[in-house]
This record gives structure tokens, sequence and C-alpha cells, in this order.
């Protein structure tokens, strides 16, 4: 049995690893509700030694609206990371680490088939913070000689999920998520429990990994089995113009604008990722989500 220490355990995504790997010696840390409280983007905690870290913990799923707000990424994702590197060294080095990372470090709104050695683009701060946390963890695990495993995850479903997903169930559900256009663009999508299995492995070979369901269904597919389980109908279909129209109004709005110009892009755009390597070195053999995706 392997003692790990797992940060963001009660988070959508550290939830579900807890639950899938119950089977190890599971420490979880975190502001409240962790088997040690501490703020790691703010303190250094005081920690025992363990034989692998699953660093979950960070923040994501909004648009900063300040500076201040735009600053919180880098400290929570990145001084949160230095500040937990910190205190697993003064408590023994572990054998493995596993950072969870994201899609959005390589800054991409459209593209097919993405592979992990594109260049790193992101220009948002999510991003920005994802790319310098990564780089962190590299260069300490290098420094200490322990196995490094970078996990780079699109849009995650699960039970109550978080985020865009949240927001096209709740929509689903009340009835204003419309489709636009067919909404047949294709997106890389992933089970949160399929993530938590492949974790152990992963932490084991180390590297650098997308990972995908393989198949990337259109919202408009996703739609319909989240409509199905909620008992409504297929959702409706804007056409493009009308929806064209919808984000010049959004434009002039700003921000807070539920559609503009460039949501619309993203929406009807394909952004997809290769998942081949983690295939190939990993034994990754993901559910599909269309099957496999319970909203509750």
């Amino acid at each position: 049995m392997l003692m790990v220490l797992l940060t963001g355990a009660s988070g959508f995504l550290g939830t579900t690893i807890k639950n899938v790997l119950n089977n190890h010696q599971l420490i979880t840390i975190g502001r409240i509700g962790a088997d040690i409280t501490a703020d790691i983007s703010k303190e250094i905690p005081v920690l025992p030694a363990y034989n692998m870290v699953i660093h979950v913990a960070g923040k994501a799923h909004s648009v900063p609206k300040t500076e201040m707000e735009r600053q919180a990424f880098f400290t929570v994702n990145v001084n949160g990371t230095a500040n937990l590197l910190k205190a697993i060294e003064k408590a023994g080095l572990p054998k493995a680490f596993v950072f969870i990372s994201s899609v959005s470090v390589y800054g991409l709104e459209t593209g097919k088939l993405i592979m992990e050695d594109s260049p790193l683009l992101a220009k948002d701060p999510y991003g920005e913070s994802k790319i310098e946390a990564e780089q962190l963890v590299q260069d300490w695990c290098k420094k200490n000689n322990v196995i490094c495993t970078i996990l780079r995850l699109p849009l995650i479903a699960g039970p109550n999920p978080p985020g865009n997903l949240k927001s096209m169930i709740n929509g689903i559900r009340k009835g204003y998520y419309f489709n636009i256009a067919g909404s047949k663009a294709k997106k890389s999508i992933v089970l949160a429990e399929d993530i938590a299995k492949i974790i152990p492995v992963a932490a084991n070979i180390g590297g650098i990994y997308n990972l995908t369901d393989g198949y990337h269904p259109s919202f408009s597919e996703l739609s319909q089995v989240i409509a199905k389980q909620l008992g409504k109908s297929k959702p409706l279909n804007i056409p493009m113009w009308i929806a064209k129209l919808m984000a010049t109004v959004g434009d002039l709005i700003g921000i807070e604008a539920s559609i503009n110009s460039d949501k619309l892009m993203k929406i009807t755009s394909d952004l997809t990722f290769d998942d081949s390597k983690a295939r190939k070195l990993l034994g990754w053999k993901p559910a599909p989500v269309l099957s496999g995706f319970r909203i509750v």
C-alpha cells in the first residue's frame, strides 16, 4: 500500500481520485475538510514523507475581470505548487510526483489532434500559470530524481461537473440551452474516473500526456446525452445567422455577454487533442464519454 499525498481532494476531480484510489493510504491537504489543513498558496506546510504526490489543487473555471483576479491564478497555481514542492523536499522525497495540468497550456482555440510536443502558447492567466507550474515541477523532479508525470486534461466529465459542463446541464435542465448551427464541432473530453484509474500507472512511468476519450464528441451529441438523462427533449438549434447577430450584440455588451464573436468562434470550431502517446506508453483505454457520462 502506497502512502499518497493528494491536494485538491475536495474538488471535482480530486474527489473522484480519492474514491478510486481508496486502496492506497491517501492523506489529503487543503484549506478545509482535509487531513492536513493548510493553504499552500500562502504557506509552506510541515508534512511527513510520501511515496507519491498527486497535485490536483488549482484555480480554474473563471474569467478574470481585474488585475487582482488575474494574479490570483499565479498565486494559487504557481506559488501554491512552489510551496508544495518546498514542503515535500523538507519532508523527504517521494518516488513520484503527478501534476494535473490542462490542455489550456497550448493556447489554442481551434485545432485537430494536437500533440504533447506542440508549442505552449497560452496567453490567458490560467494557461500561463499552468505552463509556469509545469516547468517548476519538471525542474524540481529532475533536480531531485523524482519520477515526473504531467497530465494535460481537456473538458472533464463526471457526476456534478463544474465549469462549462455545469452550465450546459443547467441550461438544458431549465430549457434555455440551444445548439448553434448544429453544434457539430468536435471537442476533446474525458471521464474523471478514467483519469483517476490511470494515475498509478502513469506515476510509475513518468512523462507528459494528453488524456481524452479518443472519440471527441460534438456539443450536439453531448447535449443529447444530457437531455436524455434529465428527461428533457433534444435542445433546439439556432441557425448560424441568428447566432452571429447575437454575437455582434454581445460584442457591444462586453465580457458579461453570454455569447460574443470570440465565444461563437470557440463553440463552432474543432478543438481536439491526440492521446496516442498515453495509449502506447500507459495502456490508456478510456471509456467513451457519450456512453459513460452520468451527470449525477
